[in-house]
């Protein structure tokens, strides 16, 4: 079935306006992207514009219909480059304004002679640089770097690139060597590589801000607000993973902060939060980032730490107990607070997990024994390492 290029038009329009509504809906409930939604929907509103100026270009005398659709439709593209920017908390108003400012001049020298080659093939280019532009926001974007949605965009928006590339660096010598019905043809590919754009961008744009709100939420449910670390589910789901996979050997720490309860009732439970804090920021630098820590209770915390043997674990745990001695700086009152921590530390060497369950047992036992080496350090002074270890699991074999 042949479609002819008007239609087209119109179907991009069409999808346009329905996608910037979509949007400025979703926008209302997602007021973190605020500004990012706003612009997309400019941008999908100025590219509806633009293909309807484009349509009825040849009704302006000499080169104004295609020079205002071109720089309507070149608005359009870089709104969205610049709401895909705002997600990184970038700006690109300045360079748009000089693009812009590029093509009014372009057209004011090519004229009426020139208006062809400018509109088949040298307004491509800027296309293709915004697209390339907006791939290399997204790219950038790195919290959102583990959504799908991200590689649909990349996807899309290099192939737009690379799309208006050809069209701008090759199609000229094509449509020499071919004819002009190659050029009918190229034109016919632009406008469908339009319609799939129209399309799919902005159902991957608004699929990405769904995919990181969702995101957002499960982070809060599994972070202890007070601490910013993980919680108790957390530490569990992470523990179970970690159990799961093989390793030389695995070890616990387990942490309560001595004599708190005494700590709140004498300076208060905001100071008790900031002994906390204070703990948090001390054993997440010391521990390194391989280490699963989380605040599994009140004043009690966990970590696990993979490939750690006990004597490796021993002396992390030691420094941190030393560390945080030394250098917890709170005060109440105008009065220094000094807080200190006791550790149970528990290791085993690991083998193949089979099943999740038993990855759930074997992190019972790891925390239970770390638990009765925490009491003996609370009996023997507090402020102190107390290790117990528990024999190395069977390894797995499957020959």
């Amino acid at each position: 079935m042949h479609v002819d290029l008007t239609t087209l038009y119109l179907l991009v329009i069409g999808t346009l306006l329905v996608s910037a509504a979509m949007t400025l809906w979703e926008r209302k409930i997602r007021p973190e992207h605020r500004d990012a939604m706003g612009f997309w929907a400019a941008g999908y509103t100025a590219l509806a514009a633009g293909c309807l100026a484009a349509t009825d270009r040849h009704m302006l005398p000499g080169v104004c219909g295609a020079a205002t659709s071109n720089l309507i439709i070149m608005t359009g593209y870089l709104l969205i480059l610049e709401g895909v920017a705002a997600l990184n908390g970038r700006r690109h108003r300045i360079a748009s304004a000089g693009l812009l400012a590029g093509i009014a001049v372009a057209w004011c020298v090519a004229g009426t002679r020139w208006q062809g080659l400018v509109w088949d093939y040298v307004s491509a280019l800027p296309i293709a640089l915004v697209s390339a532009a907006t791939m290399r926001e997204v790219l950038l974007c790195h919290p959102l770097k583990h959504l799908r949605a991200r590689r649909v965009i990349v996807v899309t928006t290099a192939s737009y690139a690379l799309l208006y590339a050809g069209r701008a660096l090759l199609l000229p010598f094509l449509t020499q060597a071919f004819g002009p019905g190659f050029m009918a043809m190229a034109s016919a590919v632009t406008m469908y590589g339009g319609v799939l754009y129209s399309v799919v961008l902005p159902m991957a744009l608004l699929t990405l801000i769904r995919e990181e709100a969702h995101d957002r939420l499960l982070r809060a449910s599994l972070t202890d607000y007070l601490t910013g670390l993980g919680n108790r589910q957390w530490f569990f789901e992470q523990g179970a993973r970690l159990l799961g996979e093989p390793h030389r050997s695995l070890s616990l720490l387990a942490f309560d902060m001595d004599h708190f309860k005494a700590i709140n009732d004498r300076h208060g439970h905001a100071t008790g939060d900031e002994v906390l804090r204070s703990f948090a920021r001390i054993a997440r630098k010391l521990l390194g980032p391989d280490a699963v820590l989380a605040r599994i209770g009140g004043e009690e915390f966990a970590a696990l730490l993979p490939d750690c043997d006990g004597m490796q674990a021993r002396r992390i745990g030691q420094a941190v107990v030393q560390h945080f001695a030394d250098h917890a700086s709170i005060t109440a009152h105008g009065l220094a607070v000094h807080a200190t921590v006791s550790i149970g530390l528990a290791d085993m060497a690991i083998g193949l997990r089979t099943s999740e369950s038993r990855a759930e047992d074997d992190l019972a036992a790891l925390l239970s024994a770390a638990d009765r080496a925490l009491y003996a350090a609370k009996a023997r002074g507090r402020n102190r390492v107390e290790s117990a270890v528990l024999a190395p699991l069977p390894r797995v074999s499957f020959g």
